[in-house]
């Protein structure tokens, strides 16, 4: 399997979040990114708790300090840097993470890690 492009880095504004999906030869999974300078943490788009969508409105992923994730749903925070769940129902849990990388300027996920 090949590496799935999401998208230029620079359409992600540094300390913000995106949303997408990536589409791997057999299967489809909606991820977030969040970018922090020239750094990337991609996830899969669902909260550990009930499986729901995090994001409040397409994209938007972060709480109002842009210092974690948040879920829509129940507002349980996620670390930004592992994913892990520091308050709300599901806490002590983590998000799952896919292998995220740039090159040439563009953000990618590893086929290998979804």
């Amino acid at each position: 399997m090949s590496d799935v492009r999401l998208c230029a880095l620079d359409d992600i504004a540094d300390g913000t979040s995106a949303g997408f999906i990536a589409e791997f030869k057999d299967k489809r999974i909606a991820v977030l990114a969040v970018r922090q300078g020239d750094t990337i943490f991609v996830y899969e788009n669902n909260c550990p708790h009930i499986g729901s969508p995090l994001d409040f409105k397409p994209g938007q992923f972060l709480n109002i300090e842009r210092t974690h994730i948040i879920c829509s749903t129940h507002g349980a925070l996620f670390e930004i840097n592992d994913g892990r769940c520091i308050s709300g129902p599901c806490e002590g849990d983590q998000l799952t993470s896919l292998d995220a990388f740039i090159r040439d300027g563009s953000i990618y996920v590893s086929a290998r890690g979804a």
